[in-house]
């Protein structure tokens, strides 16, 4: 089973937040080449540049499932890089830095942090992995996962780092 790596700095322009969810990253199963199960290992997060505001304030992190089409649109393709060199390109489908939102399920990962912290996260076992069934219904449209931040006060850009397995 191979792994890979996408973040929301390998395509795109990153979107600075708002106070309403900003998608930077989803990852979903797509039907070509071979519909695959998939699973999110790790996870790094953390504010991408100087802090823009004087005071301290929190980013809030989530992990969503996409069901189906969620309605996102804008967002950048982009290639996830396998971690080992001999492995094959993914099956997944991924994309980056949305400009517009779409509907998502319910939250399975949330996490709120101070705009100076970064975090990574690591499943402790396989019933700790985030998964994702093995359903779409065209190369973009399948089910999966949808890495994204919000803040109340900061507006500068952040980062998502996603390792995932194709199963």
């Amino acid at each position: 089973m191979a792994r890979y790596h996408v973040d929301n700095r390998m395509a795109g322009s990153e979107q600075a937040l708002t106070t309403t969810y900003k998608t930077m990253v989803h990852v979903v199963a797509s039907s070509a080449p071979t519909l695959r199960r998939g699973r999110c290992v790790a996870l790094a997060v953390g504010s991408d540049g100087a802090a823009l505001n004087a005071t301290d304030c929190s980013i809030v992190w989530t992990v969503q499932r996409i069901t189906g089409n969620p309605g996102a649109t804008g967002g950048t393709a982009a290639t996830p890089n396998p971690i080992l060199l001999g492995d094959s390109a993914s099956s997944m489908f991924s994309q980056v830095n949305f400009t517009s939102e779409g509907t998502y399920g319910s939250p399975i990962w949330t996490r709120a942090l101070n705009q100076r912290a970064s975090m990574q996260w690591v499943a402790q076992d396989t019933d700790a992995m985030l998964l994702w069934p093995a359903s779409a219904t065209t190369s973009s449209n399948g089910n999966g996962l949808a890495f994204m931040a919000l803040s109340p006060t900061y507006v500068g850009g952040a980062l998502i780092g996603a390792e995932y397995e194709d199963l």
